[in-house]
């Protein structure tokens, strides 16, 4: 199965790893917890290739018998295990990329050099590229929803495995260094022993806006000037050096981190001023940081070259402001021009800084220097530095760290990120009508129709006085909303006008939903009419989450479109109109077919409206880790959307655990980007060509696959008596709403156990812990059996469409991604904890025939004798870690029943501690959680 030398080298990495972490449980952990370990992974291992009720029974008993601290460790000792399963895995796959550049064969589909030479091969011109490429906007946005499990700590000292392991492979060590290095490595996974991985408190939203800078300091500000050096490389290989083609800075980042506030009582106006100020105050530091260097490199002397005379203009400007400053010349560099310049630049840097800092700090900013107005200066000086060197021959020079240092800076500017605002549509309806019922003579807006309040609406945004507005008198959460759009006022003239993304408005119903907001925002100077006609500098985008209302879509934005007001509005903000779409909601909502197939059919609704108004549009997709969540790998998901959609710009949600696995290490981080922006490089090469349309034939099938699996889906989980009852009681939902892992709470409201009342990533981190895994797959089965029944020419279509559609195809590969992950004979052991535990074996029966049936119809689809045949290494990675899954399962059942049935509130405590400890290490073994 492995003979590949890659495969044996992977094997070789993770039985080292193994072996070390046996030997720190040996020194230093509890003294039955190595051999407990060891015999639970064997004997599960033992019961996967024969079941035995038998030897199962004393396994159970085995995890019974031991004390809450000796479970603990057990479970910490299996999450390390994972740890370094995925650290061993993500080295592995880096190097095997490597070892194919240096043998220079063509790359793997997605990398950059196939994708070019793909172009290059069907005759697209280098003028046609590079109108693609200066469409490109290649957007992931961070979010901080609960569902990473791993402390920053943790990821840390992963970092540190990572590099000694590529140490390992890399360097020629002799003996001595060789066990100098695996010392390294050992003390490490010591470290991480001996490190809590569970946070003690649950997080406050300023941890999560640290966690997300994370990735920024360690990781994206290398990755991102290397991602722009591969394309242009790529770019000279294949259409020649002197094509012309010039790649310019198309990626950006957004967060919804410290401006995400539905659901989320803790994200307060303060809360998004402290983010905004977190994130200029990281790349300030960056920057100057990468200045510092670029002066110790760039020594030129004027006695041995001829700077620019732009760029001698510029440090005579520079001599004007250091003198009114400073009081006095600049002594320092007299003749190394480069070295005077940076260090100006630097200074000015450092008053940007230090502004924010004392603004941070709540203190004032009187008295200090201006610093640069606006990124836009900074890059412009850069730029002159860069020319100047051009200038005079040192164009290699000006190739290295300084050019690195203008991708950063055109793609962070002083801002970092777009930071996104959400808030759900009924807070801004409660202002809207508070600020309405608080005018002398004002119209009852809540008695309004949906024609009336657009009306009023747009009669108040033109308005030069549109309300008195006494503050003291509102309610509270009617002065918060008020006080974030002013927020987004204030920050945006402090930091820059690029400093805040879209206002998300989740449960979009209406098209006045939209309206309100932009009420909103016109009493916060955001938007309105002054001498030049109207002005709008916010962006609204509507979130569509529930079926129904991906169903409406085109209703509420025709409407929207129609109306005068906002249509100038648009206008005025640059004519783009983004619209997200919500992945989890509608899935939880209707199931994984009918969601997905809705969010097709709404995204193509969506774009013929834009351009049947001339409007722009950009599609946010709200991706979930999971695939119960719109997750799955990037490439092949931008690939999948609906044919002339992708019009150069694609922005979607990265969440949880994925930013961990993405976004860590740098080498990855080059690898996951590379992946997303040639999969939008592909879908949106109709905007140079006319595209093949999707066939109607395959659409007319989809349409019906839809409507049996929303049919079958609602058949289990709204129509099935007792259907909730069994998720409450045999998932860890309990333990899950108390896990240290999200500023935010679990459910809408508490103690009500309705589907609407769950959040959909509960619901799905749920299922996952189960192994049932059911949100991704469940009506998939029924929908394509009841389709092609026993008709074999509808059979051969379906198989034609996995072949042909990438929308299809990629469907169903997430289909056998989720069904691998399953596992019913452990969903079977939840049974226990059911108090009608008849009910509970019904309703589990019912899901698992329709297991059976989805495995069996997928795997005819897709012409398959083995789930995930097409993807080999992905199913011996979660092959593997089903060694130590399974026992883990096992014990997370036996924690649960005493943990539940505990009367003593402090001996429950006691169980609460391993419990969650359980959830953590399922979801690190599993690589999801929500």
């Amino acid at each position: 199965m492995n003979e590949h030398p890659q495969a044996q080298t992977l094997e070789r990495d993770i039985q080292l790893y193994t072996a070390l972490l046996g030997e720190v449980l040996r020194e230093h952990s509890r003294k039955r917890v190595l051999v407990v370990v060891e015999r639970l992974r064997d004997g599960f291992m033992q019961l996967r290739e024969q079941e035995d009720p038998e030897l199962r029974e004393k396994l159970m008993k085995r995890i019974q018998s031991l004390d809450p601290q000796t479970l603990a460790e057990v479970i910490r000792a299996f999450t390390l295990y994972f740890g370094l399963v995925n650290v061993a895995e993500e080295l592995n796959a880096h190097l095997a990329r490597m070892d194919v550049i240096a043998a220079g064969e063509r790359l793997w589909v997605g990398s950059f050099d196939d994708t070019v030479r793909q172009f290059k091969e069907d005759g697209v011109s280098p003028e046609h590229f590079q109108s693609l490429l200066e469409h490109l906007i290649y957007l992931p946005v961070f979010t901080a929803h609960p569902t990473e499990a791993r402390r920053r700590t943790i990821s840390e000292t992963f970092r540190r495995i990572f590099l000694a392991g590529q140490d390992l492979h890399r360097l020629k060590l002799n003996e001595e260094e060789l066990e100098d290095k695996l010392q390294e490595i050992l003390t490490q996974i010591q470290i991480l022993w001996k490190t809590d991985e569970v946070r003690v408190h649950k997080p406050q939203v300023t941890d999560e806006i640290r966690r997300g800078l994370h990735f920024f300091r360690e990781s994206l500000f290398e990755a991102v000037p290397r991602v722009y050096r591969f394309l242009e490389k790529a770019v000279r290989r294949n259409y020649g050096a002197g094509c012309g083609i010039r790649v310019p800075s198309f990626i950006r980042f957004g967060s919804w981190i410290g401006g995400d506030r539905d659901g989320n009582p803790f994200v307060k106006p303060e809360t998004t001023e402290l983010a905004v100020r977190m994130h200029a105050e990281l790349i300030l530091e960056a920057y100057l940081e990468r200045l510092q260097d670029l002066s110790r490199m760039l020594s030129h002397s004027s006695a041995l070259c001829q700077p620019s005379p732009a760029f001698l203009d510029s440090l005579d400007a520079d001599e004007e402001y250091w003198v009114g400053v400073m009081g006095q010349r600049q002594r320092r560099f007299l003749y190394e021009p480069y070295r005077r310049k940076l260090t100006m630049m630097g200074h000015r840097l450092q008053a940007n800084l230090d502004r924010i800092r004392r603004r941070m700090e709540g203190l004032s900013d009187d008295g200090l220097p201006d610093g640069y107005a606006g990124a836009a200066d900074f890059l412009a000086d850069l730029m002159l530095i860069r020319d100047s060197l051009i200038h005079h021959g040192d164009a290699s020079a000006a190739d290295g760290p300084l050019q690195d240092l203008i991708r950063l800076a055109e793609t962070f500017g002083f801002h970092l990120v777009h930071l996104d605002i959400r808030q759900e549509s009924t807070r801004h309806t409660q202002a809207v009508t508070e600020l309405f019922a608080r005018q002398p003579g004002a119209p009852f807006y809540q008695a309004f129709n949906e024609e009336q309040r657009l009306m009023a609406l747009a009669e108040a945004i033109a308005h030069p006085h549109p309300f008195i507005i006494d503050k003291a008198t509102l309610t509270p959460e009617t002065r918060e909303t008020l006080e974030t759009f002013e927020v987004i006022a204030r920050m945006r003239a402090e930091v820059g006008e690029r400093v805040f993304g879209q206002y998300v408005i989740s449960m979009t119903h209406a098209a006045s939903h939209v309206m309100e907001v932009m009420l909103l925002a016109r009493l916060a100077g955001l938007v309105g009419v002054d001498n030049r006609g109207w002005f709008c500098t916010l962006q609204v985008s509507p979130l569509f989450e529930t079926i129904e209302d991906l169903s409406h879509i085109d209703r509420v934005m025709s409407t929207l479109f129609d109306d005068p007001t906002y249509l100038a509005l648009l206008r005025a903000s640059g004519n783009q109109q983004e619209v997200m779409l919500g992945y989890s909601d509608s899935c939880k909502d209707g199931g994984i077919l009918a969601s997905s197939w809705k969010l097709f059919e709404a995204q193509k609704k969506v774009i013929a409206l834009a351009d049947d108004r001339g409007v722009a549009c950009r599609l946010f997709h709200g991706r979930g880790g999971t695939v119960g969540r719109g997750g799955g790998p990037t490439h092949e998901a931008i690939l999948a959307q609906p044919v002339d959609t992708v019009h150069g710009q694609i922005k979607f949600t990265e969440q949880g655990e994925v930013l961990s696995y993405r976004y860590a290490n740098p080498e990855t981080a080059r690898y996951e980007l590379t992946m997303g922006i040639s999969g939008l490089i592909k879908a949106s090469r109709c905007l140079i060509e006319p595209p093949e349309p999707e066939r109607n034939d395959y659409l007319a099938i989809m349409d019906e696959l839809a409507r049996h699996g929303e049919a079958a889906y609602r058949g289990l989980v709204r129509d099935t008596e007792g259907f909730l009852d069994y998720f409450y009681e045999c998932t860890p939902l309990d333990g899950i709403a108390l896990l240290n892992i999200g500023s935010r709470p679990a459910h809408r409201k508490k103690a009500d156990r309705s589907l609407a009342s769950i959040r959909a990533i509960p619901w799905v981190f749920g299922w996952g812990q189960a192994r049932v895994t059911l949100p991704a797959w469940f009506s998939i089965g029924q929908a394509i059996e009841r389709y092609r029944g026993h008709d074999v020419e509808r059979l051969a279509k379906l198989q034609r469409m996995y072949q042909e559609w990438p929308y299809f195809r990629a469907l169903l590969s997430n289909t056998q991604m989720s069904l691998f992950k399953a596992e019913m004979h452990i969903a079977r052991e939840y049974l226990r904890l059911a108090e009608d535990r008849e009910r509970a074996a019904q309703i589990l029966g019912l899901i698992e025939e329709e297991y059976q049936r989805t495995l069996v119809q997928v795997l005819n689809v897709a012409g398959l004798l083995a789930l995930m045949d097409e993807t080999p290494e992905l199913r011996h990675s979660l092959a593997r870690r089903n060694l130590y899954l399974d026992p883990l399962n096992h014990i997370q059942v036996a924690l649960l029943e005493r943990y539940r049935s505990e009367e003593d509130e402090a001996k429950r405590e006691e169980w609460l501690d391993p419990l969650l400890r359980s959830i953590n290490a399922l979801s690190a073994g599993m690589r999801n959680t929500g």
